[in-house]
């Protein structure tokens, strides 16, 4: 399953030319992968656990930026998730973070004045300009999905982006953002006074809950 390029990138960008990486960053590589994985379907106790054995591994290098982008990594799940917190453990760290991580902060915070936008991933700069197209154009699902989050937050989400949202989330069969995005689609048919709709849309909700209103597993 593919993630943010940030994950992937975090630990192995130098693994090219014959490096081998040290255990910590495999480590905290696969913890952190593991981490958003439990988070996007729901298992929070798991996504804690495994974000706690995330900052153990970075904690051993003393790298405060490595952690002010991992927490983004959590914080850009959220995101997807249409949980919005304002990134605050990432804030706490974020004087030693750099200025990609900063513009990248601002960016999930829906904060674009001024942003410089050739910091952020190559898949977000479309977005923030505004340029059509450009969330169906992001090729990872997960960062697809921060985007329309982003969108969502700052109110320029149109119906199809919802739309794309709602089938992006459930093509990966991530529980926690279906239901975030099903939930925002139900609320717009109910609002329309399309009753039909609404009730389909509720038939998924309820399938994906499960009957005892836990995410089905």
């Amino acid at each position: 399953m593919r993630m943010l390029a940030a994950i992937v990138m975090l630990w192995l960008a130098g693994c090219a030319g014959g490096y081998v990486p040290p255990d910590w960053q495999l480590n905290a590589h696969g913890a952190l992968r593991d981490s958003v994985t439990a988070y996007l379907v729901g298992n929070s106790k798991l996504a804690d656990m495994e974000f706690a054995r995330t900052r153990a591994e970075i904690a051993s290098t003393g790298r405060i930026d490595l952690l002010a982008r991992t927490e983004l990594v959590r914080c850009a799940a959220h995101v997807a998730s249409l949980e919005f917190n304002e990134c605050g453990l990432y804030q706490i760290l974020a004087e030693d973070a750099t200025d990609s991580e900063r513009v990248y902060a601002e960016y999930l915070a829906g904060r674009w004045a001024g942003l410089n936008t050739a910091l952020l991933p190559a898949q977000h700069r479309g977005v923030v300009a505004g340029a059509d197209g450009a969330l169906r154009a992001i090729k990872d699902p997960l960062s697809r999905l921060v985007a329309a989050g982003v969108l969502f937050q700052i109110g320029r989400l149109t119906p199809n982006g919802v739309t794309i949202a709602t089938q992006t989330a459930s093509d990966q069969g991530w529980r926690r953002p279906l239901l975030a995005w099903l939930g925002v689609a139900a609320r717009s048919a109910e609002q329309l006074g399309d009753k039909d709709e609404a009730l389909r849309i509720q038939r998924r909700i309820d399938l994906v809950l499960g009957v005892d209103g836990e995410p089905s597993r």
